[in-house]
């Protein structure tokens, strides 16, 4: 079976109606995608378009389940949508040679029960549909239209790769406290936030954690000279397993220690570049800048081109840094402006947008020259509150 990384397939092309934020919206994307935009205009909304799809595809998942995980079809839908009830997520695949490799849409609504049901699945290979619902089954069966046919193995045989591309998609926004204190939260598999991130790195064969943990120790030793060495290490009396790093002081044999004395911006960028060697599909970052120095902040756009031209993995990340946005390898169509308003927010490639390509030509940065637009207006009036 075709895995995501060696077709090299990718998000290419997304529409969503009345998801969240947006009430009708769609655009282009790339490998590299960067999400900026003020607080509350959605950025984590639209990264969730395709968690839901993963929450939908992946093992233990499943429709009812992604729905229900977000509060119902009430939480998901739109505030300000109108007329129209569904909500509608259409994305097409492909890679560098076929855009529009495959296309799969879902519109649902919910009954008179408040359950999910879906209301139109399609799904198209290069243009042809080959598979269209509701169907005669359905019509003769209604329950039917409570499950999709993506999650199904036995009814989505002919479009098997879109559901495991779907499966394969990451998202990471790891908070360092559930590192540190993992027995204090629940934990499940492949936690987004990192409360599992120390069992991954200890599932991993050990030849593999060993050559990626030499690789991310020398990485991070860039950010933090002092740390000389990164290693697995087990608790022998609990069996818990402890990422500790050796670190070079006056003593020739320096010290160790294990993630509860590590930085926040240390742990960040471990879970970073695991995240980046741990997987082959869609990875979704969330303010991966959270607690790293600016020099460290610049150097991530590079990183991840690097990592593409390897891997060809697509990165889909949301940020406020404007560091990240000053890397002059940043294409105007990588980054995704979004513009919220009273009808829901908008989204505008920074190629169409006629101030930023006037304030490039006369020699602005790209981070100046889109970062304001995403600035609150009345965030200098926030000085007034202790008044």
């Amino acid at each position: 079976m075709p895995q995501a990384k060696e077709r090299g397939l990718r998000f290419a092309n997304v529409r969503l109606e009345n998801w969240r934020n947006f009430t009708g919206v769609e655009t282009d994307l790339q490998k590299r995608v960067f999400l900026v935009g003020p607080n509350a205009s959605g950025k984590s909304n639209f990264l969730d378009a395709f968690r839901f799809l993963r929450d939908i595809a992946a093992i233990g998942g499943g429709f009812s389940e992604a729905v229900r995980r977000r509060g119902g079809v009430s939480k998901i839908r739109a505030l300000a949508a109108r007329r129209e009830p569904a909500i509608v997520l259409v994305v097409q695949l492909g890679n560098d040679d076929n855009a529009q490799m495959w296309t799969y849409e879902l519109a649902f609504i919910q009954d008179n029960r408040r359950r999910p049901v879906i209301k139109r699945e399609r799904v198209a290979k290069d243009g042809a549909v080959i598979m269209d619902r509701p169907d005669d089954k359905d019509t003769a069966d209604p329950e039917r239209l409570t499950q999709t046919y993506l999650e199904q193995v036995y009814a989505n045989q002919e479009f098997h790769e879109v559901a495991d591309f779907f499966a394969s998609v990451q998202y990471l926004h790891l908070i360092p406290q559930l590192v540190r204190e993992p027995d204090r939260w629940i934990v499940r598999k492949n936690d987004p936030y990192g409360g599992d991130l120390l069992e991954r790195i200890a599932r991993t064969p050990e030849r593999t954690r060993q050559a990626w943990l030499r690789r991310i120790s020398e990485a991070v030793r860039l950010a933090v000279p002092q740390l000389a060495a990164l290693e697995l290490w087990r608790d022998p009396a609990s069996g818990s397993p402890h990422l500790r790093g050796k670190y070079a002081h006056w003593r020739p044999r320096g010290a160790w220690q294990n993630e509860e004395q590590f930085s926040d911006g240390t742990l960040r960028l471990i879970g970073l570049l695991w995240a980046l060697f741990d997987g082959s599909g869609p990875l979704l970052l969330e303010e991966p800048e959270l607690s790293l120095h600016p020099e460290v902040i610049r150097h991530i756009p590079q990183m991840l081109a690097r990592l593409q031209r390897k891997h060809n993995r697509q990165v889909v990340i949301s940020t406020h840094s404007f560091e990240i946005l000053q890397d002059e390898g940043i294409g105007l169509d990588e980054v995704l402006v979004l513009q919220p308003g009273h009808e829901g927010t908008t989204l505008v490639l920074a190629r169409d947008l006629e101030q930023v390509q006037a304030l490039l030509r006369g020699g602005i940065g790209l981070g100046e020259a889109v970062m304001p637009l995403t600035r609150p207006e009345d965030a200098k009036q926030l000085p007034l509150f202790a008044e």
